[in-house]
């Protein structure tokens, strides 16, 4: 029998403080809101110089493990499902700029995943929801002329819908689909006028939820997105 190679890699000290810290927290030892102990206790702790430790502590950080703060001590977060994507953010909009069938895989995932969020909302929605889609779609209204605030407030909107679910992952994937998007929508939006458009459509998307009828609200839904899905476009050498 011929045994295959199995090389031992010598780890670097701040992957092993790493691997230790992240133990103290998945058993519990370090609870979310818990301080971190001080860069100094940990050295004499594990034997290791306060590059490994700051190493070991940013990578924490970098999983959303960590809150770090100029001055103060570091503190244990609660793992969330907007921090797990945050992780992805980096990678995801590498992938979508290199490659614009990448963009437009987003762009389809997008609309599957917002005509079931809408229908959930047009099942489940309460007053104070149909309120505050109402109020996000108002102060949409209101910033007319500023693109940056316009979209985000576009963004709003459709993270408000998704809220609705009352599943925090539901949520998170919003967010972290728009917020990857937003670095391609275009002016296309301000200088035609079509922000028009977009109010008009989210005001029938409220209507529909309002009115308790799914069908309708995820008709309103496809017909805004398949819209508003060229304003989404890869920047070319050409656009600077």
């Amino acid at each position: 029998m011929v045994m295959q190679s199995e090389p031992i890699v010598r780890r670097k000290l701040s992957d092993e403080v790493f691997e230790r810290l992240k133990r103290l927290i998945e058993t519990g030892e370090l609870r979310p809101g818990d301080e971190m102990p001080s860069e100094r206790t940990l050295m004499e702790r594990f034997q290791v110089g306060r590059p490994a430790i700051r190493e070991a502590m940013q990578a924490l950080s970098n999983m959303g493990l960590l809150e770090i703060s100029h001055g103060e001590r570091a503190k244990v977060l609660k793992p969330t499902a907007q921090s797990l994507f945050r992780q992805m953010d980096v990678a995801a909009k590498i992938m979508l700029s290199a490659s614009s069938d990448s963009l437009e895989h987003l762009k389809n995932a997008r609309i599957f995943f917002e005509r079931g969020m809408v229908r959930e909302a047009a099942v489940r929605a309460k007053p104070a929801d149909i309120a505050r889609l109402e109020e996000t779609l108002a102060r949409q209204k209101s910033l007319l002329g500023d693109s940056d605030a316009f979209i985000g407030a576009d963004m709003e909107f459709h993270t408000c819908i998704a809220r609705i679910s009352g599943n925090p992952i539901y949520t998170a994937v919003s967010e972290a689909m728009l917020g990857w998007l937003k670095a391609y929508h275009t002016e296309m939006l301000i200088w035609t006028g079509r922000e028009n458009f977009t109010l008009s459509e989210h005001e029938e998307i409220i209507d529909c939820i309002r009115s308790g009828d799914p069908e309708a609200a995820e008709r309103a839904m496809i017909k805004h997105l398949e819209r508003s899905r060229a304003l989404y476009t890869l920047k070319t050498k050409a656009d600077g």
